[in-house]
């Protein structure tokens, strides 16, 4: 039996330098809007399973100004950077997700790429989000127009790349740490460039491909499909274990297209996207039991569901969560039983409980341990001494003077408590036990 534990109640004193998505995750889209079938919440009073939160949306000006807007509805901007200002007090992700069903994206002209550049930082900078989100389903910038995954010859699409990765920078240049980055394609951009690699079809692997070492999670819309190729050459269709189960390990396992391979992501890169209930989606929902089995035989807890089988047997354990749209409609108890998806999160994810320990009143957690074990530290004082031990405080993994900025290196994988001796306070934190 393996234990996760992820932070509910923090105070962040001292600063990690690489920004991380909570493992496991459960993505949930909000509305930036009332909607008379999936109201509105407050953007703090989401269910409290939700460690990441894509705020929807960022839209453009107009088709053809690519200066993008996001205004906060219902409540004021400043009540919202609270909310937000909340959520990340919680250990949540908070993300501006960009473009959504009804927006087009267009940044064929360098003036539409800076507009989009300056304004998306500008949006960021303003409510404090964590990261940004694309969701861009139409528009020339997610199209193919000749080139290759590696080469992609689409002047659009070449300036979306180039895009992100600016305002990647910029947040870097002004805050110290990475933005986070998720994507949510729709199949057909992903998964379809196997049966054609032009137009729509494959449209968001060059994007990928080029932004892999900066994207945090890729979360493939696993709805609204038409049937797609799975990696074993059969065709699948949405709404069943075998295309979630078909569709997660092509991105995993990495596939052949006209315009070249795609390799795959690591799993702890990949969500499973599907709708929180049938009237959240127009198809491709799927029952909890299915999706749970599905799952299951996807993170090697399970059997063989359906007719795919796992070209690696032993599946993908580090298959970093779920993601729906939206927690408005999880929330709906007309449409499924309330907070269904998050419950069936938790089924497959671990068991939640909660425990209260006296800890130091500055700390911060590092969960996993970064693959090269090593991280930096950036503390208020100089001169101080840490001390790292194991979840509950108990025992004392390694003690360390340090200076102002201090590279620390761990020689174990697993969960750790960093901290600086101080006064003690007791806080509340969420243990997931995994099965």
């Amino acid at each position: 039996m393996k234990k996760y534990y992820t932070i509910i109640a923090l105070t962040f004193v001292i600063t990690i330098c690489k920004s991380q998505i909570p493992n496991p995750a459960l993505i949930g889209y909000w509305h930036n809007w009332n909607d008379i079938n999936a109201p509105y919440i407050q953007l703090d009073a989401i269910d409290k399973r939700y460690n990441v939160i894509e705020v929807a949306f960022a839209v453009p000006t107009s088709p053809s100004d690519m200066n993008m807007l996001f205004t906060p509805d219902v409540v004021s901007p400043s009540v919202f950077i609270t909310k937000v200002q909340t959520l990340q007090s919680q250990g949540k992700k908070v993300l501006l997700s960009i473009g959504g069903a009804t927006t087009s994206i267009d940044l064929t002209t360098t003036i539409n790429k800076n507009a989009f550049v300056s304004s998306i930082t500008a949006i960021i900078n303003t409510y404090g989000f964590d990261g940004i989100d694309i969701d861009i389903e139409h528009g020339n910038s997610i199209l193919i127009s000749g080139g290759t995954i590696a080469a992609p010859g689409n002047i659009a699409q070449i300036n979306l790349i180039d895009a992100i990765k600016q305002i990647m920078a910029n947040y870097r240049t002004i805050h110290s740490r990475k933005l986070l980055l998720t994507m949510a394609p729709e199949t057909a951009y992903v998964q379809g460039g196997q049966s054609a690699f032009g137009s729509i079809w494959g449209g968001y692997l060059p994007i990928i491909d080029a932004l892999r070492d900066s994207l945090d999670l890729l979360q493939v819309q696993l709805y609204n499909s038409g049937s797609m190729y799975g990696i074993d050459g059969k065709i699948y269709t949405q709404g069943t274990a075998d295309f979630i189960i078909a569709m997660t390990e092509a991105v995993i396992h990495g596939f052949n297209t006209s315009g070249g391979m795609f390799v795959g992501l690591s799993a702890g890169k990949v969500a499973v996207g599907l709708p929180a209930c049938i009237s959240a989606a127009g198809g491709g929902f799927v029952d909890s039991a299915t999706v749970k089995t599905a799952i299951d035989y996807l993170r090697g807890n399970g059997s063989q569901p359906g007719t795919y089988v796992l070209s690696k047997l032993s599946g993908y354990p580090s298959l970093r969560g779920m993601m729906t749209w939206s927690v408005n409609w999880d929330a709906v108890s007309t449409c499924a039983s309330k907070y269904q998806y998050a419950t069936n999160f938790e089924k497959i994810f671990g068991i939640t409980t909660y425990i209260s320990k006296s800890l130091p009143s500055t700390y911060f957690e590092i969960y996993p341990n970064p693959t090269s074990g090593q991280f930096t530290i950036i503390l208020p004082t100089d001169n101080a001494t840490i001390t790292v031990t194991d979840l509950l405080g108990q025992q004392i993994l390694k003690t360390q003077a340090i200076q102002n900025t201090t590279k620390l290196q761990l020689d174990d994988n697993g969960v750790y408590i960093v901290y600086i001796t101080t006064k003690q306070r007791t806080i509340t934190r969420k243990l997931i036990v995994n099965h």
